[in-house]
């Protein structure tokens, strides 16, 4: 999902993740403050408090979960192509390998006929809590394709990764305040119904702010939903996560950083990098969530990323779970009608519920469950 390692050789505006001198105390490298508080986030969860629900949480351990028959998020949700029966299968997959919990995206188009996405995202709720998984959905999302229309999707285009995934709102709308009562109301409405539902693990606010080019053009929006989030006092925590370290959207992190109530990120890189970032991130003296992780070519992978993540007690979601129609084990940079990749990019599962690589699968369940 995230494009900030696509061009994993050109390092020279980023910040070193692998240096050395990786800091122990002091200011934090993202935020330059001793410490994370903010005024202007009212409503933010203390360290305390968010720490103390951390601590009643089991490991979080889950994958990003599209079913296989949805191109996208909308067709994931709408009535003609929700399939309650194939998700129950594949989040039966998901809790075979010991997988406690799933990060999914909804769509502010979906907001059109809210009983519907209230009630399919409540069945959703129903089927995962049954086999255990605890849910985070992402309400605004930041990559991919900056169109959007409801009713029936394209067809993916052959070869390429995520080739229909959609942008929540469009870039237009992101930077229109004109139509951002429309998705407060959609945001709100969301919030409202499940504020104190237990199946919710964490909301994630607003996925890849900045990407597809936007950079700080995305930060009034960001800023406006999390404020409409904290206006309805859900109980459950929210974040907003850190995608891209370079100086471009050094403001953008901070904001980020300051605004979540537990510390969340993406890593596609090498092992070496993501220890840099979480001992840099613990100085924020919150618990942290790797909301995406897991490209294979890139050296992010289960057997390299895992078992440090658990180490450290950092929730860990990777991209995908079952090969699907959004055709994300195609890489990034993917062309147009490319063969089959022998080296998958995500996703671990074949649609008929085959393993991509067995000794993986082994390795993952050895990790989570010890068997």
């Amino acid at each position: 999902m995230d494009d900030m390692l696509r061009n994993p050789d050109d390092h020279e505006a980023s910040i070193s993740l692998g240096s050395a001198s990786a800091p122990a105390a002091g200011p934090n490298p993202f935020t330059g403050l001793p410490s994370e508080d903010d005024p202007l986030r009212v409503g933010r969860w203390t360290r305390e408090h968010i720490t103390d629900w951390y601590a009643r949480q089991p490991w979080l351990v889950g994958c990003n979960f599209v079913p296989s028959y949805a191109v996208n998020q909308l067709e994931m949700w709408q009535t003609d192509t929700f399939d309650i029966e194939c998700i129950e299968r594949e989040l039966d997959l998901a809790g075979s390998l010991g997988f406690n919990a799933v990060r999914v995206f909804l769509h502010d188009l979906l907001w059109t006929d809210p009983e519907l996405l209230l009630g399919h995202f409540d069945r959703f709720l129903e089927v995962a809590h049954a086999r255990g998984i605890g849910v985070m959905p992402v309400l605004l999302e930041g990559v991919w394709n900056n169109y959007a229309y409801p009713g029936p999707q394209p067809e993916p285009i052959p070869g390429v990764h995520n080739s229909r995934w959609l942008q929540s709102p469009t870039a237009k709308a992101a930077v229109d305040p004109a139509q951002w009562p429309r998705l407060e109301d959609y945001v709100s409405g969301v919030l409202d119904r499940f504020a104190d539902d237990d199946r919710v693990l964490v909301w994630d606010v607003y996925n890849e702010p900045g990407n597809e080019g936007m950079i700080t053009n995305a930060l009034p929006l960001l800023d406006a939903a999390l404020r409409w989030a904290r206006s309805i006092g859900v109980s459950q925590p929210l974040t907003s996560g850190i995608w891209e370290i370079t100086a471009a959207f050094s403001e953008l992190n901070r904001f980020q950083l300051l605004a979540s109530d537990l510390i969340s990120f993406h890593h596609y890189g090498d092992v070496t990098d993501i220890d840099w970032l979480i001992r840099s991130l613990r100085l924020l003296g919150r618990p942290m969530l790797c909301t995406e992780y897991m490209a294979r070519p890139f050296g992010s992978t289960f057997e390299s990323h895992l078992p440090v993540l658990q180490a450290e007690g950092v929730g860990a979601f990777n991209w995908g779970l079952v090969q699907g129609r959004t055709q994300t084990h195609y890489a990034w940079d993917s062309p147009r009608s490319a063969g089959e990749p022998e080296l998958w990019f995500h996703d671990i599962f074949r649609e008929d519920g085959s393993p991509y690589d067995a000794d993986e699968v082994a390795f993952i369940r050895k990790t989570i469950i010890g068997d």
